[in-house]
Parts: C-alpha cells; structure tokens; sequence
C-alpha cells in the first residue's frame, strides 16, 4: 500500500510539474460477470487521476480509486471476562484500484469528449475493527483476508467546462489559479482476474471462539462510474 501512495504522489508531481488535468470525484462500482453473481450491490467511494499532456490531444496519467461494497456493525462484549463493558464491531469489505491511465482528447471548446485506457491493479480486503461506542475511538483492528489481481480496460467520459481562464498564461507558474475547470463524468470497463475475498455475511462463529470465513473467489470485472470535478492547470 505504501508502494501504491508514493506512485500516486509522484505521478501527481510530475503531472502538476507540466501541463495536464487532475480530478477527483465520487466513484460507483458495478460489479460484472462472475463478480456481479456474488457482489449483488453497488461499490461507493472516491476517484483520483492526474495526466500531464504530452500534445493538446494526448496525455498519460494514472488513477487512483477506493471503494466499500458493504459493511457490517454490531455491539459485542469486549472480553469473555469483561462481558458488561460492551464495544462497537464494524466489518468493512473493500475495493482499491491503481492503473496506468492513457487519454485521448478531441480538443474542443465547453465540452471534451475523451477515451482513455487502463492497466494496473485491484486490491480486495476485509477488514474488522473495534471501537468505544461512546467516542468511536478504534481499540484494535485486524485484516481479515485481502488479494491483489492485475486488471485492464477501457472507457471514457466528457470534460464540460465551467469556468476558464479570462487572459493567457505567458509563463508556467504552478502558484497560479487553474486554466479551466470541469465537470467530469465518466465510465471505465475494467477486466479484473481472479482474487479470494469476502462479502456481507461472510464472517461467523462456530461458538467455541473459532472464526468461520466464506470465501469467494470470481475474476473482479467491474464498470466504475464517476462524476467529479477536474481542473486544467
């Protein structure tokens, strides 16, 4: 994870560094195929990407993106000896993608209609912690099971532009305001392959304190859908 943040961030530098778009918005998975048949629900999260433009009509970038696709709560006592001091119990089930992201634009004014590839990876985990019910201060918290799948797709989207800047720019000033911000919405078609990982209702008890884990395992194809706001700098 740490591997995948300074990516990120670097990629993120050298994009502001030089001429391109950067956006965020909030993200909607739709699981697909095999995935869909045992993730009946929607994914819901954030989306990051930055492209730095290497001509008006291409740019190479990459994206960041996490989702929840359920979560579980419930108020348990904390030990088996201290069984009238209660905490809070939420299990999460999580989706992350980092992919390599090639754009294509048709540079036209107001609205930009652009394509753009994908190729990276999903990450998939489950993880359970506890809190004080009071103060929703985390006690402990554990990864239940995680797996990491390459994936590769494509899709694309619309930049609508709200606003721009009135005079040009005769010199790069990273200091400056943006050159135009926009609307972003878009649709990506990602093929995932094969990764274990678990859903709402995966997580039981035998009642002698031994976990019982049901694991899926499916290729993780997902349509991600997204509206958000990306400025040209």
């Amino acid at each position: 994870m740490k591997k995948i943040m300074f990516l990120v961030f670097a990629l993120s530098s050298a994009a502001f560094a030089v001429s391109g778009v950067g956006g965020i918005g909030l993200a909607f998975g739709v699981p697909q195929s095999e995935y869909r048949d045992n993730i009946d629900r929607l994914g819901f999260g954030v989306s990051l990407d930055v492209a730095a433009k290497a001509t008006p009509y291409f740019a190479l970038g990459g994206a960041l993106g996490f989702m929840s696709y359920g979560s579980e709560k419930r108020n348990e006592p904390f030990s088996t000896t201290i069984p009238d001091v209660f905490v809070e119990v939420t299990t999460s089930n999580n989706f992350m993608f980092f992919q390599l992201m090639p754009r294509i634009y048709a540079p036209l004014p107001i609205i930009k209609p652009y394509i753009e590839g994908r190729a990276g990876f999903n990450y998939l985990w489950t993880d359970t912690r506890i809190e004080d019910i009071g103060s929703d201060e985390e006690i402990a918290s554990s990864t239940n099971i995680d797996d990491i799948t390459f994936c590769y797709g494509a899709g694309g989207g619309f930049l609508i532009e709200v606003w721009h800047e009135p005079s040009s720019k005769n010199e790069r000033d990273i200091s400056d305001s943006p050159d135009a911000v926009y609307i972003d919405l878009k649709a990506i078609y990602v093929r995932g392959g094969n990764a274990e990982y678990l859903k709402e209702g995966s997580i039981s008890n035998d009642g002698h304190g031994n976990v019982i884990y049901d694991i899926s395992e499916s290729r993780t194809d997902m349509l991600t859908i997204s509206v958000g706001v990306a400025i040209e700098f």
